[in-house]
């Protein structure tokens, strides 16, 4: 066994581990390369008080970073199309749409996601914010994932990623909707990537509340609609119309 190996195996059997319910007997390191690949044999007390024994795998790789780049004003979002051998695998093309993502490799979350928005898609992006933390696949797999968003910085570079780490990327900057598409259609089956898709859909991109089936100003009422809508000259925040016909509802116009 080398030092590497016996490291990994001290580290997880004297882990504080702060449950009670769980007292580790044994850990076997059954490969250490990319990533760390344990057996852990276990002693779990179950709801009932009961102990009963366990065997787990578990693969570490560290924790890693993912940021949904997007344009609030072009209402796009920037995305990354890369092969994934493990897709592949089981039968998919292998070709997966990605928000951009790393392992943080001891750096912070905020400079990852920032390094890697820039490596993969040539773009920079304002200041990250934090949406929230995830376990991906917590059934075998210790990572936990950093989630941002970020508005993106005018132009781009080159992008595409780091050939000599095995990179070949494409850059996908996508209409908002064009992407919520793509997730229902099964074009985009990443988890992550839905997953900060739907976080954009709620807090976003929302759509804009309506008067009588159309978009209503997000700044406050207008002084200069003159709408034949009974509720939109009422309320006199039409979105559409600032003067002369009023144009054909969104039914219509569908």
């Amino acid at each position: 066994m080398n030092s590497k190996r016996a490291i990994g195996v001290a580290a997880v059997a004297s882990a504080d581990l702060p449950d009670p319910r769980v007292r580790v007997r044994r850990v076997d390191v059954l490969a250490d390369d990319w990533g760390v690949l344990k057996r852990t044999f276990l002693d779990y007390q179950r709801g009932d008080g009961t102990w009963q024994e366990q065997r787990r795998e578990t693969y570490d790789r560290g924790d890693g970073a993912v940021v949904l780049p997007y344009d609030p004003v072009g209402r796009t979002v920037v995305l990354v199309r890369q092969f994934r051998f493990p897709a592949w695998s089981v039968g998919h093309p292998g070709f997966l749409i990605e928000a951009p993502a790393g392992l943080l490799d001891e750096a912070s979350p905020e400079r990852r996601v920032a390094a890697e928005a820039e490596e993969e898609t040539g773009f920079r992006l304002r200041t990250p914010r934090k949406v929230f933390e995830l376990f991906m696949s917590p059934g075998s797999v210790t990572e936990r994932l950093h989630c941002f968003v970020a508005e993106v910085e005018p132009g781009a570079g080159v992008g595409g990623g780091v050939a000599a780490e095995g990179e070949d990327i494409e850059v996908l900057e996508l209409p908002f909707t064009e992407a919520e598409a793509m997730v229902a259609n099964g074009e985009i089956a990443d988890a992550k990537t839905v997953v900060l898709l739907q976080y954009a859909r709620l807090h976003l991109f929302a759509d804009p509340p309506t008067v009588d089936g159309f978009p209503m100003r997000p700044d406050g009422p207008s002084d200069d609609c003159s709408c034949p809508s009974r509720t939109a000259r009422r309320t006199r925040r039409c979105w559409w119309h600032g003067g002369g016909e009023l144009p054909p509802s969104p039914s219509a116009r569908a």
